[in-house]
């Protein structure tokens, strides 16, 4: 079963607390929100599937409250996000159900954006993925807007990730030849090859599909994984060339 179809089980057994709880509990009579702390047991104690689901449900809500960063909501961004994820027939109903609460919500995605930060605390590499999946969302429609862009600034800043690593996640997501390299890895220009070398491989080594995966990321995101992986190589494949000539 794919991860979308355990989400709301998911959500059960972990017992959330909060605006996340909140609008589970909007969804379930309030099943969902008769604790008050966010979670059941620690965090980092949590099953592997358990944090897959949390991440889901993550990027639901958030892309939910995205959809509205411009002001216009229409009834084709679930539509959107369903071909973007792949997201089957069968568990449409599911996810759709989420998203629409969430969308409706009084809820700010500020406070959402906090409470999931404290849930990946100890797992920024998490938090970025997920960031990079909103990315993946906002383009949607061909291209990040400014509200989009704001609204993703402040997500970031809220997962307490500095402001490098944020423009290093917006450079792997643009498609023209003229993305600045040394941006997509997060370096400078006068940095040497060795140092270059060595955020190149560690960028590698945590952005791996593997080590995402074992860190709660569902294989149902690897597609973006992978795309960013795609974009880190070709960004050092280019600074060699360029210092080789």
């Amino acid at each position: 079963m794919s991860v979308w179809g355990k989400i709301i089980g998911g959500a059960a057994g972990f017992a959330f607390g909060g605006p996340i709880g909140a609008i589970f509990g909007a969804m379930a009579g309030h099943s969902f929100d008769k604790r008050k702390r966010h979670q059941s047991q620690n965090f980092n104690e949590i099953p592997n599937q358990q944090k897959q689901n949390i991440f889901a449900i993550g990027v639901i809500i958030l892309s939910a409250k995205l959809a509205k960063a411009d002001g216009v909501v229409t009834n084709d961004e679930i539509y959107a996000f369903k071909e973007k994820f792949n997201i089957s027939e069968k568990d449409m109903k599911k996810v759709a159900s989420i998203f629409n609460e969430a969308k409706k919500s009084t809820y700010g995605f500020e406070p959402i954006a906090m409470q999931i930060n404290s849930l990946f605390n100890n797992n920024k590499l998490v938090l970025e993925e997920l960031l990079n999946n909103l990315f993946y969302i906002a383009e949607a429609d061909g291209n990040v807007s400014e509200n989009e862009l704001r609204y993703l600034k402040t997500i970031s800043s809220i997962f307490q990730i500095d402001e490098k690593t944020f423009d290093r996640i917006y450079a792997t997501r643009q498609k023209s030849k003229n993305v600045d390299p040394y941006k997509v890895l997060g370096v400078k220009r006068n940095d040497s090859d060795s140092d270059i070398r060595k955020a190149w491989l560690k960028l590698t080594k945590d952005h791996h599909p593997d080590n995402l995966i074992a860190k709660g990321m569902p294989p149902e995101f690897i597609k973006q994984a992978n795309n960013e992986m795609s974009s880190i190589n070709t960004a050092y494949d280019r600074i060699q060339k360029m210092r080789n000539n």
